[in-house]
């Protein structure tokens, strides 16, 4: 008990239907620049060095629309209906149609969207992805009894390498990655990596003033959220218990803070810790609490107290 903290197994469940669908949206056409389509094939013969045109066919299915196309390349993918999405298929169809036609004429549009389909319904697809949302009518909590037992930190390191101490910050910062970290007092883990200066720096506050931390391996508490449609594993920096409270910290550069992807982590860490809390209270546990910190505010004379009261999330 003493060389680990108690993690509940925490699963969350969505209840009755689950909605899901996509957001209208501008779309990013600046890229899609196809040259118009011949309909000649040039022949050149190896032998002679003759050459001859081979006219094309139009080939394929005509559509009726010029957004036919796309709606039709758009619907072959899992995740779009087109009684869910028809409206929505059509408005982004409209808006690449408008931009083909800005440069090409009727007909090289046509052959374009014929020629390019399934590549223009794979960019459009590509951003439907950051405008997905899903609801669910409610979510039931599951906390399982037990507790996770801490997973194997995965690392590599050169042969021979010696870890460095902790305490020290190394001469050249630019990939902090690469260096093996070791001499901790209170660390769950004989060695650690850290992606950042600010990452050590707070490493060593959590050295001085917990009972016990880690940075936790990938699938230890298995918080989920999505990126677009698909579903992303969370994994916070750190996990930290001191005498009433235990805590799980999270670094990020302060231009990051207001993105949409960390604002989603941060949501769903929040979650994560509020039912944590709630079943730690059935037993007389600590509660956790989740801290978001800016790296540009961490210095090694700091306290976690301080740290936790500015940037703690309630």
């Amino acid at each position: 008990m003493q060389q680990t903290i108690g993690i509940p197994r925490i699963l969350v469940v969505p209840t009755g239907e689950v909605k899901s669908g996509f957001k209208p949206f501008q779309l990013r056409v600046e890229a899609l620049q196809y040259p118009p389509v011949s309909e000649e094939l040039w022949v050149q013969y190896l032998r002679t060095g003759g050459t001859e045109t081979v006219a094309l066919g139009r080939g394929g299915i005509e559509e009726a629309r010029l957004e036919d196309y796309i709606v039709s390349g758009l619907v072959d993918f899992d995740d779009i209906s087109y009684d869910d999405h028809a409206d929505l298929l059509y408005d982004l169809a409209a808006q690449t149609v408008r931009h083909l036609r800005s440069y090409l004429s009727e007909d090289e549009t046509s052959k374009v969207l014929r020629c390019y389909q399934r590549d223009i319904a794979r960019f459009i697809h590509a951003q439907m992805q950051e405008h997905y949302w899903e609801e669910a009518v409610g979510y039931e909590v599951k906390v399982n009894k037990g507790f996770t037992e801490l997973r194997s930190s995965a690392y590599s390191a050169g042969a021979g390498e010696t870890p460095l101490d902790f305490r020290i910050s190394p001469d050249d910062k630019s990939n902090m990655a690469k260096y093996l970290f070791s001499g901790f007092r209170r660390c769950l883990y004989p060695v650690q990596k850290f992606q950042s200066d600010p990452e050590r720096k707070l490493a060593v506050i959590l050295d001085r003033e917990t009972f016990k931390w880690f940075r936790p391996a990938k699938g230890q508490f298995q918080i989920f959220y999505r990126d677009g449609a698909d579903p992303q594993e969370y994994q916070p920096d750190f996990v930290a218990e001191t005498a009433d409270i235990i805590y799980m910290l999270a670094s990020k550069r302060r231009a990051d803070l207001e993105t949409e992807q960390v604002k989603t982590k941060k949501d769903v860490a929040v979650q994560w810790c509020r039912h944590a809390s709630q079943h730690a209270s059935s037993y007389d546990g600590k509660p956790w609490r989740y801290v978001l910190i800016p790296h540009d505010v961490i210095a090694e004379n700091m306290t976690l107290e301080v740290l936790a009261g500015q940037f703690g999330v309630e």
